[in-house]
Formats: C-alpha cells, sequence, structure tokens
C-alpha cells in the first residue's frame, strides 16, 4: 500500500502525456491541410460532383482544404489562373487551348474532366413536344458569351440541322451570363440557352419551358475540365494527384448515388434552391450522361471540341493533345480510387 502514492502520480503522468501527445496529433492533422485556391467557371448544379467531393470531405481525406471562388465566365477563370490568384481553374478546356496558342511559356495544363456533354438546356416560351432545331429559324435566341463553349457547342448543334446563325436566326450573345434569364423573362428572344437550376426556375415560375437539350444532342465533348499552369504542376505533383483522387471520389459517388441523395450533398452551395428542384435538375443531368465516370479526357473528345471552336470561327490552329491533357494523374486516380 506504501507504493500507492507513487502508482497514482505515475498513472497521472502517463495521463498527462496522452493528452499532451493526443492534442498534437489533432494540430498537426489540421496543419496538414493544404489550401487549394479552387476558381469555378460559374455555379451550377452541372458541377455536382465536385460539390459532393467537397460537402462528403474528399478533399480533405486527401490532405486539401478547398478555398471556392466563381470567376462568371472562363475567360476570368483563367485570368484568376495565370495571375495567381488561382491553384486550379475549373472551365471549358478552350480557355486552355487559347492561352496555348499564344506561345507563353506557363502556360494552362488540363489534368482532369468532370463534365462529358454541354449542361445547358433550350428554353422556349410555350412548351414544345416535337420541337426540332430547324423550329429555331426566323426566330431570337439569347445565347452565350462568343468564344466560350457554350455558344460555340450551340452555334456548331444550329449549324448541323442546316440553321445558319446570323443567317437563319439571329442569336444575341452580347449579354453578361447573369444576365440572359432576366432578359429572357423580360420579354427578349424566342428562345434562351441556360444551365440549371436557372432552366428549371425558369419552368417553375411559369416564364418558359425546357424544349431540348444541348448536350444530348450535340454529343460528347469534354465540356468542363481542371487545369493548372505548367509550373504550379511541376512544383506540386502530389496535391495534384490528390486533387484528382478527391475529384474521382466524387464521380464516383455521384454515379453510384440517387439524384435525392445527391441533392441533399449539393444543397448548401444552392441555399436559395428547392431541394425538389435541385432533384429535378439532377435527374435531368444523369438522364443525357454529362457526368464523366473517370476524370481522363479523350484525345477524340478534344477534337471534336476543336472542331467546334473551329466552326465557330474561334480557333485557327490546333493544339497537341499531349501538350495540353496530362492524363497521367487522372489514370493514376482510377488506380487509387475503387
Amino acid at each position: 500500500m506504501k507504493h500507492t502514492p507513487k502508482l497514482i502520480k505515475t498513472a497521472l503522468v502517463l495521463v498527462l502525456i496522452i493528452i499532451v501527445v493526443a492534442a498534437q496529433f489533432t494540430g498537426c492533422s489540421k496543419q496538414e491541410l493544404t489550401t487549394v485556391k479552387l476558381n469555378e467557371v460559374v455555379r451550377s448544379i452541372f458541377y455536382a460532383p465536385q460539390y459532393v467531393a467537397i460537402n462528403k470531405g474528399f478533399f480533405k481525406d486527401q490532405g486539401i482544404e478547398i478555398e471556392l471562388t466563381t470567376g462568371q465566365g472562363a475567360d476570368k477563370t483563367m485570368t484568376a489562373l495565370v495571375s495567381g490568384q488561382a491553384d486550379i481553374g475549373f472551365a471549358g478546356p478552350e480557355a486552355a487551348i487559347y492561352v496555348m496558342n499564344q506561345d507563353k511559356e506557363d502556360y494552362a495544363i488540363v489534368f482532369a474532366q468532370l463534365t462529358q456533354r454541354d449542361g445547358s438546356f433550350l428554353v422556349g416560351r410555350t412548351d414544345d413536344p416535337n420541337f426540332k432545331w430547324e423550329n429555331t429559324k426566323g426566330k431570337v435566341i439569347i445565347g452565350g458569351r462568343p468564344g466560350g463553349v457554350p455558344e460555340m457547342t450551340l452555334e456548331y448543334l444550329l449549324k448541323q440541322h442546316g440553321v445558319i446563325p446570323g443567317k437563319d436566326v439571329e442569336v444575341i450573345t452580347n449579354l453578361q451570363f447573369t444576365a440572359t434569364a432576366g432578359a429572357f423573362a423580360s420579354g427578349t428572344g424566342d428562345y434562351v440557352a441556360l444551365f440549371e437550376p436557372t432552366a428549371s426556375t425558369l419552368e417553375k415560375q411559369g416564364t418558359g419551358k425546357i424544349v431540348a437539350s444541348v448536350g444530348k444532342d450535340s454529343g460528347l465533348i469534354p465540356y468542363t475540365a481542371y487545369f493548372t499552369t505548367k509550373s504550379f504542376m511541376e512544383k506540386n505533383p502530389k496535391l495534384i494527384q490528390d486533387f484528382t483522387d478527391a475529384v474521382h471520389k466524387g464521380q464516383l459517388w455521384v454515379k453510384e448515388h440517387s439524384a435525392e441523395e445527391i441533392a441533399k450533398e449539393v444543397l448548401p452551395f444552392f441555399p436559395d434552391s428547392d431541394e425538389k428542384l435541385l432533384v429535378t435538375v439532377i435527374n435531368r443531368y444523369k438522364e443525357i450522361g454529362a457526368w464523366s465516370e473517370t476524370p481522363v479526357m479523350t484525345e477524340e473528345s478534344l477534337d471534336r471540341l476543336q472542331e467546334v471552336m473551329k466552326t465557330a470561327g474561334e480557333l485557327d490552329k490546333k493544339v497537341d493533345f499531349n501538350k495540353l491533357v496530362n492524363n497521367t494523374f487522372a489514370e493514376k486516380a482510377i488506380k487509387n480510387i475503387k
């Protein structure tokens, strides 16, 4: 019994050591998170796998804290990247193609693809279950920014159906991305090309009706992807790999879960949206196969994008796929994440 005080003292010391060590480990785990400044082109449910990856903690699992900003345009996202305001850009690959064709030394390299179809829908004034693209002849469509993938894909699709923009149909391209829905609601145009949830919101308000999916009718295209500068990639290969692994986790989760489950995960990014509306939108994107199941970009799909750009008169010279795209991280992510 004499040794009891000593034993108690020793036990207390051990408990204190355990508490201190545990606190240190907790502090270390927090410090290990690396902040990545990610600039997305716009806020849209079209990018659901990304929001799922953030909300489910997939990036944190990879040691990454995402600092998310919205550029409101691929050109602005690329400007944020090349100026150092962002570490990674998320927009249409056309932004990276433009930079590469400027012969910049520290150009942008695409390393992961998220969407594989155009995510916009054509909204008309009234319901038209028998809609054909030829119906737009003699009409006015509110489109997107000249040189952006949404506008180029829309024009490519119209031409595929024998409708020539500027001749057979007037396409308005001088409005800000955020102003197109309001302009249509105010009476401008016969049709408007919109992303979700804006298209479905107009339907809900009784302002218009979705008559066609641009993505479904235009085919597979590397619509939105992640890119970073050549120098950032060379300095941070592990970070790019961890980021890509998290993206792929998001892709797989979205593939394996229902629209209702996905809606609950993305709702924090759309606080003003109705959850039932989100479910409707997500089902629409699932139905057209909008989301890539892997982060790998194919040469065939990039060729199609460049053909779209060329047809729109926005591309003089095609870029080398192997220079613009680095699939190494995406291919490894498929092996890492099951």
